[in-house]
């Protein structure tokens, strides 16, 4: 057995070996390797035939809001942990131990403790979140300049090229990496490594958590077509349900599809679904690709109909969101209100603004007018805010002839920023934001 701690092949061979191995604790890469690492004792091991040749990752964080709490309350560790809102509110989180009862992500809560009554629930704290997010996308920045983030806690890379300047394969790098953050944040990852985007996030999705799995081009469509045609990212309830009335309910069904008619009965999108079966992606990694969206909102604690309390609560979202634009330094030329009735019903309500904009009370004013038109007594149990279209901060709230005004109230927001960075959320409020 040819072995070398860290190395991309083994010493001497002259060629990769045919299934290298790779210890996830110590990173010995070997061409064999027994059922323990010969080098630290380790029983997390990897085996593929293209450990060594692929460069597209996906890294997901394992239930990060969930984690991040857990490793500032170590007390919690063996207990079941849900970060989320009231008895009213959804999860926004659980970890596994809690996902063993069966509690998942936006599950209402009182459901959640039905199925988990002895669950931890701690309310979230996204600033910490975003902080521990950082610190994350720092240590992948060390790897290669191709990170293009998906989310708060996923992220997808493309290393090719880097093995001179890491002196090691992607594998090796990416298994140090799981090792750093684990040590210097306190969260586990689960990597995916494939030879696209695709493939690598649905083998980041398998053996959570601290998983690392490998998927090749070869062996994708083999692999996928066993499986429900709701794996695939993209095939929401709607889509599944049509492929279902057609008969396709497996991956393998939908991979033996031919072209025409797959454009006969799925439209445009059919052919390009097909191919996304068989595991096929084109896709780059593009790390200037912005995020899609970005919203806040809050779920009452009791149902609301009256205005003014509804636009109170619509005011702290503004703020939130404006908040949350500024730190991804982007801007939003248009508004989308959400409201869910107290019989879950929802409504989305969009408006475009007359120019870019990072301030909470020209967000408020818009969104204000939208909520006019739907609090006529109606009771709801939620209400939302999300930001489309984004465009880049630059762009906001530059005020003309026409507008004077606009860059004095960003002035005035900017010492109202400064204030809270220095004191703290609470040091200063706006009055439509009190009871």
């Amino acid at each position: 057995m040819a072995i070398h701690p860290g190395s991309a092949a083994p010493p001497g061979s002259g060629r990769p070996p045919d299934m290298p191995s790779l210890c996830r604790d110590c990173c010995l890469v070997a061409d064999t390797m027994p059922s323990r690492c010969p080098n630290c004792g380790g029983g997390r091991l990897v085996h593929h035939r293209s450990l060594l040749r692929l460069t597209i990752a996906h890294v997901d964080c394992d239930a990060f809001y969930a984690s991040v709490e857990k490793r500032d309350r170590p007390e919690l560790q063996s207990r079941p942990v849900i970060v989320g809102g009231g008895t009213r509110g959804v999860v926004t989180a659980a970890c596994y131990i809690a996902r063993i009862y069966g509690v998942k992500s936006a599950m209402p809560m009182f459901k959640a403790l039905k199925a988990c009554p002895d669950a931890v629930v701690i309310k979230p704290d996204f600033s910490k979140y975003t902080a521990a997010s950082r610190q994350v996308r720092a240590l992948m920045g060390k790897l290669t300049p191709l990170v293009q983030p998906l989310s708060i806690d996923e992220a997808v890379l493309d290393l090719a090229g880097t093995e001179a300047l890491h002196g090691a394969a992607p594998a090796v790098v990416l298994a140090r990496f799981a090792t750093a953050v684990e040590q210097q944040i306190g969260v586990t990852v689960s990597i995916g490594l494939a030879a696209n985007r695709l493939m690598a996030k649905i083998a980041a999705g398998r053996g959570k958590p601290r998983g690392f799995t490998v998927i090749d081009a070869g062996e994708a469509a083999a692999l996928l077509a066993p499986e429900s045609v709701r794996l695939l990212p993209g095939v929401g309830a709607a889509m599944a349900r049509k492929l279902e009335t057609m008969g396709i309910t497996r991956l393998g069904q939908l991979q033996a599809l031919p072209e025409r008619d797959a454009r006969r009965k799925l439209g445009d999108d059919g052919p390009g679904l097909v191919r996304r079966a068989r595991g096929e992606d084109s896709r780059v990694v593009d790390p200037t690709r912005e995020a899609k969206s970005i919203s806040a909102e809050t779920t009452f604690d009791r149902d609301l109909s009256d205005v003014v309390e509804l636009e109170r609560h619509l005011w702290r979202l503004c703020e939130k969101l404006a908040r949350r634009l500024k730190e991804h330094e982007l801007a939003t030329d248009g508004v989308v209100l959400k409201l869910k009735t107290s019989r879950f019903a929802l409504r989305t309500r969009a408006a475009r603004l007359s120019s870019p904009t990072v301030l909470p009370d020209r967000l408020f004013e818009v969104a204000r007018s939208l909520l006019a038109k739907e609090a006529t007594g109606t009771e709801f149990r939620l209400i939302g805010i999300g930001a489309n279209p984004l465009v880049p901060r630059a762009t906001a709230d530059q005020g003309d002839l026409a507008d004077p005004a606009t860059p004095r109230r960003a002035a005035a927001q900017a010492a109202i920023d400064a204030l809270r960075g220095r004191f703290g959320e609470g040091a200063i409020a706006r009055g439509r934001s009190l009871p």
